[in-house]
């Protein structure tokens, strides 16, 4: 089945969460129509890879065109003017920058396979759930509704200023004509009334003046009040959610809905600003005693000009973390001398900026870092914002040539490379420019979140370790010294994060029952999720009891063998993996012969095995656990392939799978069928491409069992037949010899 089937047999709360990131940079009608397709690209390897991007792009366009001339014959008219649009659509906003359709298709992905993970589990974990609170749903609904109130309010308060500018021309014409008549004509009745209406007109000039300098800091105060709160709190959350989706969690939404916040109250701002310049040319061409302009106009303007300094600075974002190419589920993690991209954007998109602002990245700049190793930044570190290069036509810069280099220490070595020294050392990239607008001139700097910098790909998974629990623990962008002294974490939360670990890079996150074994894992006990705290040394430093490594080593020694060796059975879900021997044979127990279960070896790193239960002679219950295999076996034979050919040669017997069922009942051949790389049993004929003169050979993987009756005391007494020992027995006989001569 499909993901995108998968997908569409969801709850309507999880395909309401699909719902939000299918919009129009890459409509929910493609991913429908060209489901298979599409999960069948690499789009992974396309967002980092220029060339693969362009022509996955236009292999795409193609599946449009013939999805648009099959539905022409259909004579589908709505379908025909949507697909028209999307080849429009992928024609025109992404041919000059083909790697963010692959961004864009490559994050759908991921997150589609993360709302299935999470649909699995019996309950959304409290990461998740804070994410998704009401209230902040609900506080981003009254953040749009005020900013469009104070849009309107400034444009209301411009046609105040308008009326004020009538007024005024009208009193300054009838001024002026009293004032160019003779002296005996002033002393008329008539003049007399016409100095008192003068007086009702200034009378009037003086209400309106006080009445829009009211409006205009109303305006302002507005303003003030939503930047300092609600607006604040929108942008830290947004900050919030980007930290957990560095790390696996839900993609994190709704930059495009702070930057039209960000740039109506720019706007407004600006707008208020030109309402007090008019003020000032009021003021220049008619004051009197009690005029309200000079005293309070100096002061609206002081902190409208303080307000657009703040918007400013608060807009400057980094929209897309440090990433290198060849690591893209590992941000924030950079090696030496290899490239990483990172993106930043304004959240005040004005035309008027376009191609005028310059960034300049740098590294560690203005701080105290607890390393003692010091970088610089190669490659291209100043570029200019533009709107052309991103999709949604948002203000921002990409750098895609950026290269740490490690500088050497005045003793001329380089710092310190400790095994977890490395890796518990945070650096930030930092970024800086300057705003020239409408005189206004304003210094912008922001920068990364912490990143740890390698200089061997060994280091990568201890790095990857210390981002997970940064992330996990704290909001604070910028605490480099926080391995100083790092903070436990919530065994509940670290256990959400670990899923998210399965679920984005290897497609299928954790169930709880293999949650708890992890737990088990971790703190050596049964306990409550919610109350326990794990140290860092407990997660990534102490080894695991009776072990040569950490329970993070362990973990990730699993998923890098998931990924690339057992990916399709995992996705599928019929290796269970975490589950400890004690559990496996209460599983078991009462199952039938041949009935066998997946699970990750516990003693070696990296590896699979698979137990089975059968039954003895004398009617009681045994268990057989193959030794484990590894990347080194499995990158030989397919794992499936294995589970089907797999046979044991008991004593005087002939050699037999005795794999039947994949727990609880489902036969081998259902489960693992499709992904046998070829037909069982299937020989080659010596006129198939072997060798003249010598008969062909397929590996078959066996084990051998003593004897029935008796017990192993170990797993090791399950040893397979050694591949030393069966590439010798290989050599000189065919598989149906080995069987006749067992037999």
């Amino acid at each position: 089945m499909s993901q995108w089937s998968q997908v569409q047999q969801l709850e309507i709360k999880f395909l309401e969460q699909v719902d939000q990131f299918y919009d129009d940079n890459f409509p929910m009608e493609i991913r429908h129509l060209l489901a298979q397709w599409i999960e069948s690209q690499d789009w992974e390897a396309a967002a980092n890879n220029e060339a693969m991007a362009m022509i996955l792009l236009q292999n795409l366009t193609i599946q449009v065109d013939e999805q648009l001339e099959r539905v022409s014959q259909e004579k589908n008219l709505l379908l025909i003017h949507n697909l028209k649009r999307i080849r429009k659509l992928l024609q025109g906003k992404y041919h000059g920058n083909p790697m963010h359709i692959a961004v864009i298709i490559s994050n759908c992905l991921r997150e589609e396979r993360r709302i299935l993970a999470a649909a699995s589990m019996p309950v959304q974990g409290p990461l998740e759930k804070s994410l998704q609170n009401s209230v902040v749903s609900e506080r981003q609904r009254n953040v749009e509704h005020k900013v469009s109130a104070i849009k309107n309010s400034a444009q209301m308060t411009d046609q105040d200023v308008k009326y004020l500018e009538d007024v005024q021309e009208e009193f300054d014409f009838r001024y002026k004509t009293i004032q160019s008549l003779e002296q005996n004509d002033k002393n008329s009745a008539l003049i007399k009334q016409e100095m008192l209406v003068l007086q009702a007109m200034l009378n009037t000039l003086d209400y309106k003046r006080k009445e829009v300098l009211s409006k205009i800091g109303r305006v302002i105060h507005e303003i003030d009040m939503l930047m300092s709160n609600m607006l604040t709190e929108e942008l830290l959350d947004w900050k919030r959610r980007q930290q957990i989706a560095c790390i696996g969690g839900p993609l994190h939404g709704g930059l495009d809905q702070l930057q039209n916040c960000f740039t109506l109250l720019a706007e407004s701002l600006f707008q208020v600003r030109r309402q007090l310049e008019k003020l000032d040319e009021l003021l220049t061409r008619l004051t009197y005693d009690g005029d309200p302009i000079p005293v309070q106009r100096p002061q609206l303007l002081e902190k409208v000009n303080l307000l657009l300094y703040n918007l400013f600075r608060n807009s400057f974002v980094v929209e897309r973390q440090p990433c290198m190419p060849t690591h893209p589920q590992r941000p924030m993690v950079l090696k030496t001398l290899i490239q990483f991209t990172v993106k930043l954007r304004l959240l005040i998109k004005l035309p008027e900026l376009n191609y005028q602002i310059r960034v300049k990245a740098t590294i560690d700049k203005n701080v105290s870092t607890v390393s003692n190793r010091r970088f610089v930044l190669c490659g291209t570190h100043v570029k200019a914002m533009n709107m052309d290069e991103s999709a949604n036509g948002s203000l921002s810069v990409e750098f895609r040539h950026l290269q740490p280099k490690e500088m050497k220490t005045s003793t001329g070595s380089k710092g310190n490379e400790g095994p977890h020294m490395v890796t518990e050392e945070l650096h930030s990239i930092s970024f800086e420019t300057q705003v020239c607008l409408y005189g206004l001139t304003i210094n912008l700097e922001t920068s990364s979140l912490p990143v740890v910098m390698i200089s061997n790909v060994s280091q990568l998974p201890n790095a990857w370790a210390s981002i997970i629990w940064y992330n996990l623990s704290t909001n604070d962008p910028q605490n480099l010294s926080f391995f100083n002294n790092p903070p436990a974490a919530t065994l509940s939360q670290l256990l959400e994060v670990l899923s998210w670990q399965f679920s984005s890079y290897v497609g299928r996150g954790l169930n709880s029952e293999q949650l708890n074994m992890l737990a088990e894992k971790l703190t050596g006990q049964q306990v409550s999720y919610n109350d326990y705290q794990l140290s860092w040394a407990k997660f990534c430093k102490e080894h695991l009891p009776g072990k040569s490594f950490t329970f993070w080593v362990w973990l990730e020694a699993i998923l890098d063998l998931i990924k690339k060796h057992i990916l399709p059975l995992w996705i599928d879900g019929y290796v269970m993996g975490f589950v400890s021997k004690e559990k496996e044979r209460i599983l078991l127990k009462d199952k039938t012969p041949g009935t066998f279960l997946l699970r990750f070896s516990e003693s070696n790193l990296g590896g699979i095995t698979f137990t089975w239960v059968d039954q003895l002679e004398n009617g009681d219950v045994t268990f057989h656990s193959v030794e484990p295999y590894n990347k080194g076996r499995l990158s030989a034979l397919p794992f499936a392939d294995i589970l089907r050919d797999y046979k044991v040669i008991m004593a005087d017997n002939v050699p037999e799978n005795p794999l039947k069922y994949l727990y609880p009942d489902i036969p081998k051949d259902k489960a693992f069928g499709k992904h046998y790389s070829c037909q069982p049993n299937e020989v080659s004929k010596p006129s198939d491409g072997g060798v003249k003169g010598y008969v062909p050979s397929v590996f078959i993987p066996v084990s051998k069992i003593l004897n029935d009756s008796i017990e192993p005391h170990s797993p090791s007494d399950l040893l397979p037949m050694s591949p030393s020992v069966y590439a010798v027995l290989r050599e000189h006989l065919s598989p149906t010899a080995i069987e006749t001569a067992v037999s």
